[in-house]
């Protein structure tokens, strides 16, 4: 990494602490590993989702192509 770059301190997602946006830091965006792995967790546990509207009630769910 040049040294004439200055490292970047950023706000960890999960905990809100500090943490250096480097690669130093191999858990970057967050502070440490336990940080990486609780928002690994949320993710696989379903608890994070992406917002998406869900068709009426009348209509059935797939590709329409094929109904």
């Amino acid at each position: 990494m040049d040294a004439s770059i200055p490292e970047k301190q950023v706000r960890c997602p999960a905990c809100g602490g500090d943490s250096l946006y480097s690669i130093k830091n191999p858990f970057r965006p967050f502070c440490c590993e336990r940080c990486k792995n609780l928002d690994f967790g949320a993710w696989a546990s379903e608890a994070f989702r992406v917002p998406t509207e869900a068709p009426p009630e009348d209509e059935r769910y797939g590709d329409p192509k094929l109904q």
